[in-house]
């Protein structure tokens, strides 16, 4: 009887079973697979308590859907593949190909260390790398004609989900499903394949036809929710394109996943942006250090309720909406004068969607040092942004509760209201209009040794 061909399939930014050309293509070429996921002790370091209980529901869920033989194992990632292939005889590991940079340079040192990896798919529709401007072949530095380019070149349809997937039985010690545990009060989208499939069809049915409107409403459920699921690759965006038509809300949902494949190029073609400025001139910009001011934004008591509200739904739920992300970005960059990756470092640490190169190059977008294609010094208005995106004031009332007794419009601006500190709200730490035309000064200051392109 003929021995059965074994193939490694490494799960990674990919807990998920259907759209998976990885996963099919370790099933094609043998008669078990051997699934697993490396719990990788440096992500760990950095990820944060949300992120990381997020991810335990995933792998338990992703578990689930391999009829319990996920092998989670903890350990250098070489000596745990090399100990799989010798267990099981199994000369190939099947991985989706990484683009930003540890995960580039982390499967190249495996690959240096003898471990032959089979790449089939990626995380995104149409991988970093391949959109090139036809006059010169170079990258893209723009979104718009980037985005042009990206429709012209197309992406191909879902892969089928297997129909059957044998797979080999772990032993105990290979079933290390971490437990982390969420933070006391906080309350997590639900992770998953299934949920992000389930999530996705409520969207369709709700939201998808007026997203172009909708999405912008911080205090309304007008957005996909799909970025944690993105982040993990519980989805593919392939599967979000697919159902797509031609009205605006589909057209600008469709823009929205572009800019998470544009940013995810600029940082494969810029990979020292991750944490360094894409536009240099900005580096040489006068920042303040950080200090009380820094630590109430961090806490939402900055005495701008929309900035607030942002803050602290960002601290309690792992995830904020993305008008606010750009309000909040803006507050920290032009009105606290401090430098950007300050932020980024705090998104890091709170966001269960952690992307590197969409909290990088959102970041820098917001701050006016990342691609733009009018880089002028861009100021966001903190209580006009609230008034206009959140007009009914329930989104700062559910989460700033010291203004929860303040009428529609009135909780964006409680020091024109009589009662409006009764709860204890904290005072503004900083004049808007003041500090809108001090970042102003400090650009001209940068200007003047450094010309920047004139804005349109």
């Amino acid at each position: 009887m003929p021995m059965s061909t074994r193939s490694i399939i490494w799960f990674r930014r990919d807990l998920r079973i259907c759209d998976h050309p990885a996963l099919l293509a370790a099933i094609a070429e043998s008669d078990e697979i051997v699934p697993v996921f490396i719990l990788d002790p440096k992500l760990i370091k950095t990820a944060g308590s949300k992120r990381l209980a997020y991810l335990g529901q995933s792998l338990r869920l992703l578990d689930e859907s391999l009829d319990n033989k996920l092998h989670v194992i903890a350990a250098d990632q070489i000596d745990a593949l090399k100990q799989l292939q010798q267990k099981y005889g199994a000369s190939n590991v099947h991985i989706s190909a990484e683009y930003e940079p540890y995960g580039a340079k982390r499967d190249e040192a495996i690959e240096k260390a003898g471990i032959k990896l089979i790449r089939t798919g990626s995380p995104y529709a149409v991988a970093p790398g391949r959109v090139l401007k036809p006059s010169d072949q170079t990258p893209y530095r723009v979104y718009t004609p980037f985005y042009r380019a990206w429709l012209a070149h197309g992406w191909r349809k879902p892969a089928e989900k297997p129909k059957d997937i044998a797979a080999v039985t772990p032993s105990k010690d290979e079933r290390n499903f971490p437990d982390w545990r969420l933070p006391d009060g906080t309350v997590l989208t639900p992770a998953g394949e299934l949920n992000a499939i389930e999530r996705f069809k409520y969207f369709q049915k709700n939201g998808l036809d007026n997203y172009d409107e909708a999405r912008n409403l911080a205090g309304i459920d007008g957005t996909s929710k799909m970025s944690a699921h993105l982040k993990w690759g519980e989805i593919h965006p392939r599967t979000l394109l697919a159902p797509l038509g031609q009205s605006k809300g589909h057209e600008v949902y469709r823009k929205e996943i572009a800019w998470r494949e544009f940013y995810a190029d600029v940082l494969f073609n810029n990979p020292h942006t991750e944490s360094d400025y894409y536009a240099p001139q900005f580096a040489k910009m006068r920042y303040d250090p950080p200090g009380d001011k820094f630590k109430a934004w961090c806490e939402g008591k900055t005495g701008y309720p929309f900035v607030d509200a942002a803050m602290r739904q960002l601290v309690s739920e792992g995830w904020m909406h993305n008008r606010t992300r750009m309000v909040v970005a803006s507050f920290l960059v032009k009105d606290l004068h401090l430098e950007w990756q300050l932020g980024e470092r705090f998104f890091r640490e709170h966001l269960v969607d952690y992307d590197v190169a969409s909290n990088a190059h959102g970041w820098q977008w917001t701050a006016g040092c990342g691609t733009d294609a009018s880089p002028y010094y861009r100021v966001f208005n903190p209580i006009e942004q609230g008034k206009r995106f959140d007009e009914n004031g329930d989104y700062v009332r559910k989460y700033v509760p010291e203004l929860a007794h303040l009428n529609g419009i009135e909780a964006h601006e409680p020091w024109e209201v009589l009662d409006g500190y009764i709860k204890d709200y904290p005072e503004r730490i900083v004049d808007h209009a003041t500090e809108r035309l001090e970042s102003l000064a400090r650009l001209d200051e940068i200007k003047a040794s450094k010309p920047l392109p004139p804005t349109k």
